[in-house]
């Protein structure tokens, strides 16, 4: 550095160059500062970005455990509960084992014990030792007494269980309770090392990735991006040299989203999106939860939504807030990351997630929206388009067993809509529909002409069909067009154009990681909210069967699943565990369900959550779907002893005041009995507010029982 740096970084203070003495100079006006006062000083070289937060967060274990548990930084528990003496009997215990130590130890010092204990100080210790002031005597003497007092404390300290005392309230509990830091894991097992690429030779790819960590350019929904590009490549639908060049290029910003967002606007829940998990509450620490899961944080991921997810309970509840918008963001940030295609429904201003969110919002009812529903699935085949719609319109009417369906609707539809496509080379819609349906000679005339002039026979003898139908009393025409005209308002004017006008969202689109939020407009129009709701429930469960990448987890969120289900919606909730998919059903009670179809949608389900404020009716159909399990059943009979005598009267008071109890006698009868393990009434009046009873099977099949959740954990 020359002078002029140095003089520079010295600022105001003297020159190192010594000056003649002279007058006293007048004092140098300060300069004039840069920023107004009180304004935080910008520096003059920004600072790097630090990757440490990332690097931990990367780096924190994440063990296998048990289905549910939050796996970020789990620590297991044996799954028995340890037999833990309560901590008044515990101390009680070790001062009164400290005390007959002290006993004992003054006794042999005092010689009330005679002076046995010393005789193998005497055969050890030389004569010459002996002598008065013998340093050697006297070390020797110290040490054997230091020895003996050491074998006493070791066998009171047993007998008081100090070891315990230690291990529970000792450094050893403050070290499991403080967080630990640890040294960083080695380069073949660093996953911010990325040894997988290394392995597989793209070590330049794996140097700019364990660089942009290091540097903070990385993110979590980055990380789960890449590695989801990679699992791409693995399995040969990419190759390593267009994967490598693109991390090359671009770096922690490679493969990006279609939308280009890394990350949501915001964030409610906790993510970790190296397993794949939002936590949504904490496991309470009750008796009637498995000891393995006491207090541990509980997590939902698509290896449990994979098996659909149910919650019931009342408004106010928090189905929307604790369940739905964790799950939503959760999966959000999952389609960011290549990994889910999401669809989101429910009632506008529901508070399912922000607009910024979601790639397509489609606001039905809203003239502002941007993106329309189209009311045929994106199908081109009409039987396909009738089947959908007639579940859609009158899915609910249909015979509520499991073995029914709504064929007779499906096949009025397809009589109706092969022919239209057929001469306008599109389906209906809804005026016309409701038209046809209505039985108008105009459109119907128009229809059998078309078919004549391009020779349409077959379809011409479905359209003869329809017309000899309408005359008869059962006709389910008029049911149909009934219900179209739900959708035939001047609120949905604008809306399920077919024309190509505007730009309708297909459920087709799923096999994309796309984000989608529907907002269906409940307030003045609650029956069009419902068949809309129906609609994409029958859109969605039929066009996850049909994808090829079924790697992608899809999943479609309804807030409020009211007059949703059908015995079809059940048969298709069933498809969805082998399709790669999954639905998350709200409802307030399980009486917006049909009684015939409760006992199988809660079969249909792998994760049913029963939340406070559950109704005992509703509660006894879930006590029935978990059933029963053996537990312990213990009669114990306590019978006082009373002392006859002074010293079994002191010994009794010396009893209470350790344990704190009278002196009994206990009788305990130990039985095997067969108990639900949650009652209709427990579920009705022993879950606390904002709590849950949650059980969760994953997509292997493993179960975790009924628990007890505190959803504001």
């Amino acid at each position: 550095m020359d002078s002029d740096g140095i003089r520079d970084a010295r600022g105001t203070h003297a020159s190192p160059v010594p000056r003649p003495a002279g007058p006293p100079e007048a004092p140098a006006v300060p300069p004039r500062p840069a920023q107004a006062p009180g304004a935080p000083q910008a520096p003059a070289v920004p600072p790097l970005p630090d990757g440490s937060a990332f690097l931990a967060w990367l780096r924190t274990p994440r063990p296998e455990s048990l289905p549910g548990v939050w796996r970020f930084g789990h620590r297991p528990r044996p799954e028995e509960e340890p037999e833990r003496i309560p901590a008044r009997q515990l101390l009680s215990g070790a001062l009164i084992a400290f005390l007959v130590g002290w006993l004992i130890w003054s006794l042999l010092w005092n010689g009330y014990l005679g002076g046995w204990w010393l005789l193998p100080l005497y055969a050890m210790i030389p004569d010459s030792w002996a002598e008065p002031h013998s340093f050697g005597a006297v070390v020797a003497v110290y040490a054997y007494y230091a020895l003996v007092a050491g074998i006493i404390m070791v066998g009171v300290g047993r007998l008081g269980r100090w070891g315990e005392i230690w291990s529970r309230y000792g450094p050893p509990a403050w070290r499991r309770a403080a967080p630990g830091g640890g040294p960083p894991p080695a380069p073949e097992e660093d996953p911010a090392a990325w040894p997988a690429l290394r392995a597989a030779g793209a070590v330049d790819a794996a140097e700019r990735l364990g660089a942009d960590a290091r540097s903070g350019l990385m993110r979590d929904v980055d990380h789960a991006r890449i590695s989801r590009a990679w699992q791409g490549v693995a399995r040969g639908r990419h190759s390593l040299a267009t994967f490598t060049g693109a991390v090359l290029r671009h770096g922690a910003g490679a493969c990006p989203h279609p939308s280009g967002a890394r990350d949501l606007p915001s964030r409610q829940a906790r993510h970790d999106l190296v397993t794949g998990q939002v936590r949504i509450g904490t496991t309470a620490d009750d008796p009637r939860n498995p000891y393995a899961y006491r207090g541990t944080g509980l997590a939902l991921g698509p290896e449990l939504l994979g098996t659909s997810l149910l919650a019931v309970g009342p408004a106010g509840s928090g189905k929307t807030g604790a369940v739905v918008r964790p799950l939503a963001e959760s999966l959000c940030l999952h389609a960011l990351a290549g990994r889910a295609a999401v669809v989101v429904v429910g009632a506008a201003g529901a508070g399912i997630g922000q607009a910024d969110a979601y790639d397509v919002v489609v606001r039905v009812g809203n003239p502002d929206s941007v993106y329309d529903l189209d009311l045929y699935g994106g199908t081109t085949d009409p039987d396909e388009a009738a089947a959908v719609l007639a579940e859609a319109l009158v899915g609910d009417l249909a015979d509520p067993h499991p073995g029914s369906d709504s064929r007779r609707s499906t096949t009025v539809l397809a009589q109706l809509l092969g022919p239209f496509r057929a001469v306008h080379g599109r389906f209906p819609g809804v005026p016309e529909l409701r038209q046809l349906l209505d039985g108008a000679p105009g459109p119907l005339a128009e229809l059998r002409q078309g078919l004549q002039e391009t020779g349409q026979e077959s379809l011409l003898r479905e359209l003869d069909a329809r017309e000899r139908q309408m005359g008869h009393p059962g006709d389910v025409g008029g049911v149909l067009a009934d219900r179209v005209a739900l959708l035939d308002r001047p609120a949905f004017a604008s809306f399920f154009d077919t024309s190509g006008q505007s730009r309708p969202f297909s459920l087709k689109a799923l096999d994309h990681p796309v984000r989608v939020r529907i907002d269906l407009p409940e307030r003045g129009h609650a029956d069009a909210s419902r068949i809309l709701a129906r609609l994409v429930l029958a859109q969605f469960t039929a066009s996850v069967s049909v994808r090829e990448d079924r790697s992608l987890f899809a999943c479609l969120v309804l807030d409020d699943a009211s007059g949703v289900i059908t015995p079809e919606a059940v048969r298709g909730v069933q498809r969805l565990r082998s399709a790669g998919a999954g639905v998350v059903l709200t409802l307030r009670t399980l009486d917006d369900v049909p009684r015939p179809l409760r006992g199988p949608l809660l079969g249909a389900i792998g994760c049913r959550m029963a939340l406070s404020g559950l109704t005992p009716w509703d509660g006894q159909d879930f006590a029935e779907v978990w059933g029963k399990e053996w537990t312990e059943a213990r009669d114990v009979t306590d019978r006082q002893i009373i002392a006859e005598t002074p010293a079994g009267k002191a010994v009794h008071m010396l009893r209470r005041v350790i344990t704190g109890k009278a002196p009994t006698a206990r009788a305990v009868t130990v039985r095997q009995v067969e108990r639900e393990r949650w009652s209709a009434s427990e579920l009705a009046h022993a879950v606390p507010a904002g709590h849950a009873v949650l059980s969760l099977t994953t997509v292997g099949g493993e179960h975790a029982p009924p628990l007890l959740v505190d959803l504001r954990g």
